[in-house]
């Protein structure tokens, strides 16, 4: 079953997702399902009284809402869609700059985490340890080339995504992972970059 997806276009929402704590709490909806504001408060170790605040805020904005129809005064919150992207197709300067910033944070906490992991590595099985690490590659590659390995990337992680909605698919010993990977280019556009050096360049010549 194929994610659901959501664009966020407006700066207001950006800004509002870009909180720490209110990523750990839309990430944790998405990971562990629908769970009350005291739930959650004891899985990011803060008090059900922020966690509901923070989860009213996302709520706003569209990102959780409470499920319908649950006995009792605490119900449980959900996230609306397993995906999101950002940004707008105009060039909104406000939408902009919140966008890069919510891309910078989410950046640094995947950093964290794969720091966390190496510091970690001791403590995981041989099987864990071979099983996971850091590939890195420098690729000569046309735009088009770049737009179809950016999406063959996409398409592998996303085979696994039905296991983000239905636990039931998941295999004995499965468990969460992160998987980061971009694509950018790290040097000039081929019409600006220096002429390649010949033997010829490096005889000597004349002083000047």
């Amino acid at each position: 079953m194929p994610l659901s997806r959501r664009r966020v276009t407006d700066a207001a929402s950006l800004r509002a997702l870009a909180h720490p704590l209110r990523l750990d709490l839309l990430e944790l909806l998405l990971v562990q399902g629908p769970l009350t504001a005291s739930q959650a408060a004891e899985r990011v170790g803060q008090s059900p009284a922020n966690c509901s605040w923070h989860l009213r805020k996302l709520a706003e904005h569209g990102f959780v809402r409470e499920v319908e129809g649950t006995p009792g005064r605490s119900r449980p919150w959900r996230a609306v869609t397993e995906g999101l992207t950002w940004g707008d197709e105009d060039d909104d300067p406000a939408t902009t700059v919140a966008a890069e910033g919510l891309t910078d944070m989410l950046l640094e906490r995947e950093l964290q985490r794969l720091r966390a992991a190496r510091a970690a590595a001791e403590t995981e099985t041989p099987e864990w340890r071979a099983a996971t690490g850091v590939n890195q590659a420098k690729l000569w590659v046309t735009a088009e080339e770049a737009a179809e390995l950016l999406e063959q990337m996409r398409e592998l992680s996303l085979s696994y995504a039905d296991r983000i909605t239905d636990p039931d698919s998941r295999p004995p010993g499965a468990r969460l992972v992160s998987v980061v990977g971009w694509l950018v280019p790290s040097g000039p556009p081929a019409g600006n970059a220096p002429p390649r050096r010949t033997a010829q360049d490096d005889e000597p010549g004349e002083g000047r």
